[in-house]
């Protein structure tokens, strides 16, 4: 095996408590050492998640049947051949929609355990528990668990097939179902203490080791949603047994050289031989992250080599403005370079979510700020947008462009809905938004990485010393942050602080989009009032020093607003211009512009513009309360067709909103990329 670099020794990228090496040069300070300041951007996003998200995915696992799932498979186990296998009721087809179904209770469970890692709560441990007796109940003796087939084993679930595995590769999901399992073990784990959940996913997880695997006797195939590679990688780390990660490793070393191969699931070619992000957005990022937490495990450098080409392929030619990705409603897909289309982006909010493990694991093996910026756009725009502000609605896809209607949905509409009957959007943000904190920080040796800027206060250690640190700032909405020393037993080292890509005037690391206005963006950064200069080292602005407490370093970012163009190639945004400030996408919707159609408005190539603090979004579509943001109000036009046929424009006052906050009073027109030219006018 070639080495890409020695494996060091560091607490583990994904639970903060290790056993085994995590091998990334770089270390992710754990969210548990960071603490979200109330009343702040984030503060407010975390308590959505604790107050209401989680307790309404839970409530949905009992009114929605998931629990009663593991009850029956439960009570087949207890009862084999009872009388009810031959009733039309125990036809798992009948009541269950998806062979992953079971996986809404494990993800469901991760984002509770973050939860009482920052928020104790007995109550809501102990009811984690009981549903862990039901879930336990379930699994069969070997440790197989998977109610799709256990509830009725002679009529499973119609994507199970007839005997386990046999069409895993298609639609079993059987190890995804083990993925999400694993995962939110290994979080109640670390949350409570208890290795109840992980003992039970330990056995599914020998019992996966023993049935699939390239020996004769086992099943040779592969995921057909991955996840478990990068879930059996954290299983690895967490309790040493090296069984778990040999086992990721042939989950991705054997992709394409099984039964399937095809560009949707990411098996037309080995692993090592992809260039090019293609296929199902969220099987694909789940898989690119978990190439890179084998690649830092075992060092292999052609691991290395494929996730660079395939990062630099989305990030240069597949990447929306908003940091989405999935052009294609079919197959939930990336499409062809450059294909960007608005009305139609899928932009699954889970595919969202993967890109964020994807630019978290490249900081975290190569240390750029520019994944880290990748990250922030991802973060601010594409995953946010998927929950409403109060918690209690979501967006599966994610367009840019909105009629109101969204032509792939059901009943044909554009709003954010309470639950899905694949709930899969909903329950991954309840385990992903908790975790938020665990991306500001970073550290390499003597080195802390400060990547992310939110108000917290957080206890790092540096070089093995206990550092604390307290970040005051208004991002996103203003451009100023102080980070305060409360107490240093490291003394001197490197405090490296990102400086986005935005503040120096790049949009994102490639061609793909460009700012269009001649701003000279800046910024500036002083410790203890003195400016500090320097050359910046990979996006990072260095600062050594023999740290005091009551050092304070003060960071100030521009934050005039910008216009963006795309790369030429993308054909959906020619003749079109996008509004960002700072690291938030802005959008025109129809409840800010009365009496305008979002659709035909034409913004000048230099267009002046007047920063609104405070500006009020009443959320009509949740809970009805308001929420404030920093809105954006610019002189256009507004072109339209008279009763002679006539083109015929008049000017107008537009306001411009972020994107995450569309849509909370109900569907109507929205852009994010509006026309500089006649050409980019919708008809």
């Amino acid at each position: 095996m070639k080495r890409f670099f020695a494996v060091f020794c560091l607490a583990t990228v994904l639970t903060g408590q290790a056993v085994a090496q995590s091998g990334y040069p770089y270390t992710q300070v754990p969210f548990t050492s960071v603490k979200i300041a109330p009343n702040t951007f984030w503060g407010d996003r975390i308590k959505a998640a604790r107050e209401v998200t989680i307790p309404l995915a839970f409530s949905k696992c009992e009114s929605e049947h998931r629990y009663k799932n593991f009850e029956m498979a439960a009570y087949t186990l207890q009862h084999p051949g009872h009388a009810g296998l031959q009733t039309k009721e125990w036809d798992v087809s009948k009541f269950m929609g998806f062979s992953f179904d079971d996986t809404d209770v494990y993800k469901t469970i991760e984002g509770a355990s973050y939860v009482l890692q920052t928020y104790p709560d007995a109550k809501l441990k102990a009811y984690i528990d009981s549903v862990l007796d039901v879930v336990g109940a379930a699994q069969e003796p070997d440790g197989y668990l998977y109610t799709a087939r256990t509830i009725n084993p002679e009529h499973p679930h119609q994507w199970s097939g007839k005997k386990r595995w046999e069409v895993e590769e298609i639609l079993s999901h059987e190890l995804y179902n083990l993925g999400h399992m694993v995962d939110a073990a290994c979080a109640h784990y670390q949350a409570t203490g208890s290795d109840k959940f992980l003992n039970i996913a330990k056995r599914y997880a020998d019992c996966v080791i023993r049935e699939v695997g390239p020996k004769a006797g086992q099943a040779c195939v592969v995921p057909g949603h991955q996840i478990a590679e990068m879930a059996l990688a954290r299983l690895y780390v967490l309790t040493g047994e090296k069984k778990y990660l040999d086992e990721a490793k042939f989950l991705l070393d054997y992709r394409g050289k099984t039964g399937r191969k095809d560009l949707y699931s990411q098996s037309d070619k080995p692993v090592v031989e992809q260039k090019e992000a293609w296929g199902h957005a969220v099987r694909a990022g789940y898989m690119y992250a978990s190439m890179a937490d084998v690649a830092a495990l075992t060092g292999d450098e052609d691991y290395i080599k494929a996730i660079d080409a395939i990062y630099n392929n989305i990030v240069s030619r597949k990447y929306y403005l908003t940091g989405g990705v999935g052009a294609r409603h079919a197959g939930e897909a990336f499409g062809a370079d450059y294909e960007l289309p608005n009305l139609t982006a899928y932009n699954e909010t889970c595919a969202a979510i993967s890109m964020v493990y994807l630019f978290e694991r490249m900081f975290l093996l190569h240390g750029d700020a520019k994944y880290i910026d990748c990250l922030e756009r991802t973060l601010y725009n594409g995953v946010i947008s998927g929950m409403s502000v109060d918690g209690g609605k979501f967006f599966y896809p994610n367009p840019l462009s909105s009629d109101g209607h969204y032509r792939f949905n059901a009943d044909n509409t554009m709003t954010r809905q309470p639950w899905f009957g694949c709930a899969c959007c909903p329950s991954n943000l309840c385990r992903f938004i908790p975790s938020m904190p665990g991306y500001i920080y970073g550290v390499r040796e003597n080195n802390l990485y400060v990547n992310l800027f939110a108000a917290n206060t957080a206890t790092i250690a540096v070089g093995g010393k206990k550092v604390t640190l307290q970040q005051s700032t208004q991002y996103p909405w203003e451009g100023d942050i102080a980070i305060k020393v409360l107490q240093n037993k490291a003394k001197a080292f490197n405090m490296m602080v990102r400086i986005p890509g935005w503040a120096q005037n790049q949009v994102v690391p490639s061609d793909l989009y460009s700012f269009s206005d001649d701003i000279l963006s800046g910024y500036e950064v002083t410790v203890n009032g003195q400016p500090v200069k320097g050359e910046l080292q990979n996006g990072y602005l260095v600062i050594n020093r023999n740290w005091k407490k009551g050092d304070v370093v003060r960071v100030h970012l521009d934050m005039p607003v910008r216009t963006v163009v795309a790369n030429h190639r993308v054909s959906d945004d020619r003749g079109r211009i996008a509004v960002e400030r700072g690291p938030l996408v802005y959008c025109a919707e129809w409840a800010d512009n009365a009496g305008i159609n979002p659709h035909h408005l034409l913004l000048a190539r230099q267009p002046q513009f007047d920063v609104q603090t405070a500006y009020s979004i009443q959320n009509t579509e949740g809970n009805g309360n308001s929420f404030n943001v920093t809105a954006i109000k610019a002189n256009a036009q507004e072109a339209n067709v008279d009763a002679d046929g006539r083109l015929v424009s008049k000017d107008v006052k537009v306001t411009l909103i972020p994107y995450y906050a569309w849509n909370h009073r109900g569907a109507g027109k929205m852009d994010v990329w509006l026309a500089r030219s006649l050409s980019g006018l919708d008809d």
